[in-house]
């Protein structure tokens, strides 16, 4: 069974350790990378995931990027990810649980407006069930290579998104 705690809690190193078992140490070349450059996690939104040893099994992290239309205008958004889950503890649930909590902290920060947009880049059939798909994103790019199949969006109200952009780090 997964205890979640705030990703905060958790030395900087071990979470770097888990994401380079997860993805690999060249994982800093990725597109996810460069949308969110420069830009720190989201202390109120990421989470990191114990088993019953109190061991790092699995992180999440959530970070402000923007989709910047053609016209200049920034539209704010949250980038979900990585998540990432130590390969020995894949397919135990731990992902999920991390999503959840996720999801559900974005959904009890937001505002009178609800949500901002929330993008990442993933596999739909896994995170469709959570309100994701590429639904509106065919005119997006991203700073690199990216696959549009991948390139997911959840919004409460998809009539607020731009038809075309770039996705980078949102400043305020």
């Amino acid at each position: 069974m997964a205890t979640l705690i705030p990703l905060a809690e958790v030395n900087p190193a071990l979470v770097e350790q888990l994401l380079d078992r997860a993805f690999g140490d060249d994982r800093h070349a990725r597109t996810a990378y460069r949308m969110r450059a420069g830009m720190d996690w989201l202390p109120a939104l990421s989470f990191a995931a114990l088993d019953d040893d109190d061991w790092l099994v699995g992180t999440i992290q959530l970070w402000p990027v923007a989709l910047t239309s053609p016209d200049g205008r920034a539209h704010p958004m949250l980038m979900v990810g990585p998540v990432a889950v130590v390969p020995e503890h894949q397919g135990e649930g731990y992902g999920k649980a991390l999503m959840l909590a996720a999801l559900q902290a974005v959904a009890d920060t937001s505002g009178p407006g609800g949500a901002l947009p929330q993008v990442m880049i993933g596999d739909e059939p896994y995170y469709g069930r959570w309100g994701f798909s590429t639904r509106g994103t065919g005119g997006w790019r991203c700073p690199g290579p990216w696959d549009p199949a991948r390139l997911l969006v959840r919004c409460d109200n998809p009539a607020v998104l731009p038809d075309a952009g770039m996705l980078g780090p949102w400043d305020g």
